[in-house]
């Protein structure tokens, strides 16, 4: 994921003084590098898996960061402070909220008025290398899908549904770029293999269908993929997603009173 990571870190652009809130940050890799940037400031990273939270602190306190800390919640609840964060951002952190809409609310209201918000998020599943892979290992004999066709991780693919929701949530100015990078699960099939069977998008299908053992299958499908046996690498397409917060209707108004006795 280090190209998609430099992909977003450039599209941030984060300030020194910059308060940063990263949403679904995991062990905390963009949350550091946001700190890291933001000497001046802080960054906060909010997910909701308490283990991956344990291990982001330990690597922050390592790296003797004191301007990154971390909280465990559910960005479409968490009670996050209002218009405290100069800049959001999410490195494919935002594609499974059950009510997106309630989310990206609740991440605006944390964002001051014209503050962006940069986000990565799949694009559409055919556009996967690596799941068309997966797809093809797991077809069964009357060459019907065995995953599902639609899956939470691709839900803000549609560039229409990705400028609704967050019109509708308060951002403005919302621009989709479209970036494909090649992305390494491993040094061969086998290792790549054992990275992708870890994915919540293969696991849980996998789970619900009984079918882990077939999955073996996809050992040969990612080497097709890749073309080669050393080096289990393929393409992946995502959108790189920015908006501003809208500024509240009311300081127009004030302003325009300012000095009217």
């Amino acid at each position: 994921m280090s190209c998609y990571h430099a992909r977003l870190l450039e599209a941030v652009d984060i300030d020194p003084d910059a308060r940063v809130l990263d949403i679904g940050c995991g062990t905390g890799q963009t949350t550091r590098a946001a700190a890291r940037a933001a000497s001046g400031g802080d960054a906060l990273g909010v997910d909701i898996s308490a283990p991956m939270l344990e291990r982001a602190r330990r690597l922050t306190n390592l790296e003797g960061l004191a301007n990154a800390r971390f909280e465990c919640g559910d960005a479409q609840v968490h009670p996050l402070p209002a218009e405290r964060f100069t800049i959001g951002l999410s490195r494919f952190g935002t594609m499974f909220f059950a009510d997106p809409s309630a989310a990206f609310a609740n991440i605006a209201r944390a964002l001051r008025p014209d503050a962006r918000f940069v986000q990565l998020v799949w694009q559409d599943g055919s556009r996967q290398e690596w799941r068309a892979a997966v797809q093809l290992a797991l077809t069964d004999e009357l060459g019907a899908p065995s995953i599902p066709a639609a899956d939470s991780a691709f839900s803000l693919a549609d560039p229409a549904k990705v400028h609704a929701i967050l019109s509708g949530a308060g951002f403005v100015d919302v621009q989709l770029a479209e970036v494909c990078e090649p992305v390494y699960y491993g040094a061969d099939g086998a290792s790549a293999l054992h990275a992708i069977r870890s994915l919540r998008i293969t696991s849980e299908p996998l789970r619900d269908l009984g079918r882990v053992s077939q999955f073996s299958g996809a050992h040969a499908g990612v080497n097709d993929c890749t073309g080669q046996q050393d080096a289990a690498e393929v393409g992946q397409g995502v959108f790189v997603v920015a908006g501003r917060d809208a500024a509240p209707l009311l300081e127009p108004v004030e302003a325009a009173l300012d000095g009217v006795s």
